[in-house]
């Protein structure tokens, strides 16, 4: 209990919002994604292409490279939203890990340990072994169910083996919230292979929604396409202008305008920006009524260490093979995250 209430009062401690009444008190949480680019241990797990990532495949992914991608990831997670909170996250969805294992290691590093996170897996079918997962701090989420929704074609059939959607729900400041993590086909898979996630992701979104009303969806990952594709825009319905939001299911993405207008993303191609990796959510987390939770802020979070700092790909996030070569780097992708406030009484 002790414990609950110093991070109770650490959020409303930092929280600065110069546009509202100064009387009142606003609590803050932080929640996000980053996809952590291939976090494989050191062991083949039966039926996973997992070779490249064994000590004799062809990463050498050994005892040494495996321990410092932890420790890497780790750092970050720990870090991200401490310049608002430091609590930190209240929850990261993250893809591109293989297993529990790897899970357990992050929660259990020493970046990570002194936080008493957990996490929520389910492993998926996907052909290459990896999944998506949920790392949150038990103190300002509690999840009470999950499942991990699969990929399904037109026809109803599951044979595309990819990641799935995974779906945790659970209680954030006494609200009902959804989180849905997702790391839709690569770009390697024509676009329709991504607007059937869309469209699915939407068709759950809208389930969730009809059982709790009054329940906020919040729609996370690496989607492998922008905010103006058609995936995004047409098929998940996340909206660009909050002026085109008309009922509570409707979906908002920020990230349009990050994109766009201040021309910025979390991975490059070519050395352009994309930014294939939003939180978008539903129009209940939108607007002015603080008494519940509502959407505060985006934000993009990076560090002069998670970037290249000289060469061809000066600029870029920094990875942790590149052209063969072991750059002891993070991920080819920046984290997101998004702040919401309430109101406290």
């Amino acid at each position: 209990m002790k414990k609950i209430i110093a991070l109770a009062a650490t959020m409303l401690l930092v929280l600065c919002i110069p546009a509202m009444a100064q009387q009142k008190r606003f609590e803050m949480y932080a929640v996000g994604f980053y996809n952590l680019e291939n976090l494989f241990d050191t062991i083949h797990d039966a039926g996973k292409n997992d070779f490249e990532f064994l000590p004799d495949g062809t990463n050498k992914w050994g005892t040494m490279k495996y321990v410092n991608k932890v420790k890497n990831m780790s750092e970050v997670l720990a870090e991200m939203a401490t310049d608002m909170l430091p609590v930190g996250m209240a929850a990261v969805g993250v893809s591109e890990i293989e297993n529990s294992n790897v899970l357990q290691a992050l929660v259990e590093s020493d970046a990570l340990a002194a936080r008493g996170w957990k996490f929520v897996h389910v492993e998926g079918p996907d052909a290459r072994g990896v999944d998506c997962a949920l790392l949150y701090n038990p103190a300002l989420f509690k999840p009470y169910a999950y499942k991990l929704a699969p990929y399904l074609l037109e026809n109803g059939s599951d044979e595309y083996k990819t990641r799935g959607f995974l779906i945790v729900s659970g209680m954030m400041s006494g609200e009902r919230v959804h989180i849905i993590v997702n790391h839709w086909p690569s770009r390697y898979a024509k676009s329709p292979a991504r607007e059937r996630a869309g469209v699915q992701v939407r068709e759950l979104k809208d389930s969730l929604m009809a059982e709790h009303p009054d329940s906020k969806v919040i729609i996370m990952g690496d989607m492998n396409d922008d905010p103006d594709d058609k995936s995004m825009h047409k098929c998940l319905g996340a909206m660009r202008y909050r002026d085109d939001l008309k009922k509570p299911s409707d979906l908002y993405n920020p990230w349009w305008k990050v994109l766009r207008e201040d021309g910025i993303g979390t991975l490059k191609y070519k050395g352009n920006w994309n930014l294939f990796d939003q939180v978008v959510f539903s129009a209940n987390l939108v607007g002015k009524d603080r008494s519940t939770l509502k959407y505060y802020k985006p934000e993009i979070f990076s560090r002069s260490y998670m970037l290249q700092t000289e060469g061809k790909y000066k600029g870029s996030p920094k990875r942790t093979h590149a052209s063969g070569v072991w750059l002891n780097g993070y991920s080819d992708h920046l984290p997101v995250i998004i702040y919401m406030v309430k109101e406290v009484k």
